[in-house]
């Protein structure tokens, strides 16, 4: 039984919740629209305490979407998360951010929102967008459980056709659902955005079980490395002269 503040930073959105003994009391997320995580993260923190009547030292934990996700946005998340941790003394909770989008369609089922035909065979896959038709994705049954690896995945039209051929339904969601939308006419789409609300029954789990990362040395799983694109044309080059006429 515990509060547990929740991170989530890998996507567009940054969103942060507060929870008790597993079920979420405040929630302050931004739209998606840009990105100004290290601007709004510590706001939003502070917004979720104060709105409750509660300070950070009545914290148990802080839990944080781990990834994959975002380079920039991953960092921004964990290094908050493991500064609040480190000042309090408090355990760091990582989640697996695809298995959080995960668990907000199997919520959003259970309140009727999403519609699983036949939830006993049903796959979900989270997908995080990546570069260019490529995305992060894991998939895993109805019950949270793994179906596979994470990985970085191009899409075609024979993606997850083992699935779609067996005759399971396929539930696809998450930022980087929409680009496979014509390549996948049989899978269902549903509109689930990443979200700290996730991490929530993931984190509690987590720390029942004591399950927790290390504060100094957990990195968040990137799973490709940061790529910095180099200009073309070199600072220290002089203008070409002007030829004379």
């Amino acid at each position: 039984m515990a509060l547990i503040l929740s991170i989530e930073t890998g996507t567009e959105v940054c969103s942060v919740a507060l929870a008790k003994d597993g079920e979420m009391i405040s929630l302050r997320e931004s739209s998606g629209e840009g990105r100004a995580h290290a601007n709004n993260l510590a706001l939003y923190i502070e917004e979720v305490l104060r709105g409750n009547d509660m300070d950070a030292d009545e914290l148990d934990a802080v839990a944080v979407g781990g990834g994959p996700g975002s380079y920039t946005g991953l960092r921004i998340g964990v290094s908050t998360a493991k500064g609040i941790c480190y000042a309090l003394g408090r355990p760091l909770i990582a989640v697996d951010s695809l298995q959080a989008l995960a668990s907000i369609a199997m919520e959003e089922s259970r309140a009727g929102i999403v519609r699983i035909e036949r939830p006993e065979t049903a796959v979900l896959a989270p997908m995080i967008d990546a570069r260019r038709m490529e995305v992060y994705t894991r998939l895993f049954d109805t019950g949270l459980r793994p179906l596979g690896e994470t990985g970085a995945h191009i899409l075609t039209e024979e993606s997850f056709a083992d699935i779609l051929a067996a005759g399971r339904e396929l539930l696809v969601f998450g930022n980087g659902a929409q680009k496979c939308a014509e390549l996948l006419p049989a899978a269902t789409f549903v509109r689930i955005a990443s979200s700290a609300r996730g991490l929530v029954a993931l984190a509690e789990e987590a720390y029942r079980a004591g399950d927790f990362a290390d504060v100094a040395y957990y990195e968040p799983y990137y799973l490709k490395d940061f790529v910095v694109t180099k200009s073309r044309r070199d600072p220290l080059a002089r203008p070409a002269a002007k030829s004379e006429k």
